[in-house]
């Protein structure tokens, strides 16, 4: 088959799986599409792997590490006509998509039955959403895929139309939409400024300054920018409305919004545009006071302070996830902030590891939640080891990655982070965030050693470990997390012999 061939029909699955697992589902009478609606959204999810597997073998193959094109069939536009860019980054971000999205439907194929074909709907919705700003290459379009990732999100919220629910999904709407005023706004000012919204070419003006027209509204441009997708990205201190979605949403939803959904649609889009629209100089990030990446690193490192910090106060175990997340949120930014190549690469890394071992808390949580009643730390029985084995070595090594502990995925991309903003000429900024992983593996093991680990109580004897796809999804998981990090050393060395590091 002709390489250009093979290119479009992978990337075409992209967007293509996710509506044709939807048309299936409201195609098929209703009965029959309620009891096959999940095991087709696995089926997308497990295409949506293959093809991100497939487009890696084709940059391994033919030595060319990027896909631009028009329409999914139109491979040879010029990259200032490509309206979408495949590349690494992308294909990374891709592969957590359908990981997690996996994960998600195997959640909720113990958790949701009666709403099982409006999840399956929306989350194929959300896919589309999250793959065509993975893929876009202009500012407007990225604009597009937000909203469509944001109000698919809103509804899933609020899916089983509970009090809680109800309201973590507006407080969810409620930001997400000032935050598009913002981020329409800065388009709208670079658009008058530059006249065009591409990448690249916004780059161009961004680097230089001193050519444009108007300074001001650059300035006002960049903070209505930073703004906006510090709100998408629940950076402190715009970060209110997300422990209470994570809290609020059902087991399943909380997976897909924990694992990808807020990186996505936040800190991807702050990584894709700091590397291109704002990329301005990389060197020497940090001994430019105005520039954007600076103002990212701040916001990042005190994201991941105050998320660590604040996730130790926490009773209920996905409301002291979602502080986790804000802080683990805040790693990413902070490595793409520094704008160096090792920086970017442990942000796509820890995005990736991200979105495994903090899937596999929630759908520990979710283990938990369905099992006991409750996610309350408070009131879980103690002891739960020897009754939910699985449940507890998942978790275990789902917070060690978390916390940085070797040899585990989240250590290498966390070091590479660490390493990146030592080198960008800032050792206080990189031992701030050495010393938040240290207090990460503080709160981690008082959940530990209080839920699994403790006094086994009398409340305990009538539990069960999960079984199905639930214990499928935490095995899954836990490999990935153990396997990324033992072979880490090696992906490192093939990434350098392909000139990729």
């Amino acid at each position: 088959m002709p390489q250009n061939l093979i290119s479009a029909t992978a990337t075409a699955v992209f967007i293509v799986g996710p509506l044709l697992a939807i048309l299936i589902n409201n195609l098929l009478p209703r009965t029959l599409a309620q009891k096959i609606c999940l095991k087709v959204g696995i089926a997308a999810t497990l295409l949506q792997i293959a093809a991100v597997c497939s487009c890696v073998w084709l940059f391994f193959a033919n030595s060319s590490y990027h896909i631009s094109f028009s329409v999914f069939w139109n491979m040879s536009a010029q990259p200032g006509a490509a309206r979408f860019y495949v590349d690494f980054l992308s294909l990374t971000v891709m592969l957590a998509i359908g990981l997690v999205s996996l994960v998600s439907l195997l959640t909720a194929n113990e958790s949701i039955k009666d709403k099982a074909l409006n999840f399956s709907n929306l989350l194929m919705i959300c896919m589309i959403g999250m793959n065509g700003l993975v893929m876009v290459n202009d500012l407007f379009s990225l604009y597009i895929f937000l909203e469509i990732t944001g109000i698919a999100a809103f509804v899933l919220i609020a899916l089983l139309r509970e009090e809680r629910g109800l309201e973590g999904a507006f407080k969810y709407l409620a930001m997400s939409a000032i935050a598009s005023v913002f981020l329409l706004a800065s388009l709208a000012l670079i658009f008058m400024e530059t006249g065009d919204l591409h990448f690249a070419n916004v780059a161009a003006l961004l680097s230089s300054p001193a050519q444009a027209s108007q300074p001001l509204l650059l300035m006002i441009a960049s903070l209505f920018f930073i703004t906006a997708f510090s709100i998408k990205a629940a950076m402190v201190p715009f970060h209110g409305w997300l422990p209470d979605a994570y809290q609020s949403a059902p087991a399943a939803v909380s997976v897909l919004l924990g694992g990808i959904v807020t990186k996505a649609a936040g800190v991807y889009a702050i990584i894709r545009v700091l590397s291109g629209a704002f990329s301005g100089v990389l060197a020497g990030v940090f001994s430019h006071v105005q520039n954007v990446h600076v103002v990212f690193a701040i916001l990042g490192l005190v994201s991941i302070l105050y998320g660590a910090i604040a996730a130790i106060g926490q009773r209920d175990m996905k409301r002291m996830l979602a502080y986790s997340s804000i802080s683990q949120m805040g790693y990413i930014v902070l490595g793409a902030a520094t704008g160096s190549v090792i920086g970017l690469v442990g942000a796509a890394l820890h995005f990736f590891n991200h979105a495994t071992f903090k899937g596999t808390l929630f759908v520990n949580a979710a283990a938990l939640e369905k099992q006991t009643g409750s996610t309350d730390l408070e009131v879980l029985p103690c002891g739960l080891q020897a009754r939910m084995p699985l449940t507890a070595i998942s978790s275990m090594l789902a917070f060690f990655s978390t916390a940085g502990i070797p040899p585990l995925a989240g250590f290498w991309s966390k070091f590479l982070i660490i390493l990146a903003v030592w080198q960008s000429g800032s050792p206080l900024m990189a031992g701030l965030a050495l010393l938040a992983s240290i207090i990460t593996a503080a709160y981690f093991l008082r959940i530990q050693r209080k839920v699994f680990f403790g006094q086994p109580d009398d409340s305990s004897n009538e539990i069960t470990e999960v079984k199905g796809s639930l214990a499928l999804a935490e095995w899954l998981l836990s490999i990935i997390t153990v396997g990324c990090g033992l072979l880490f050393p090696a992906l490192l060395l093939l990434m350098q012999s392909k000139g990729l590091f």
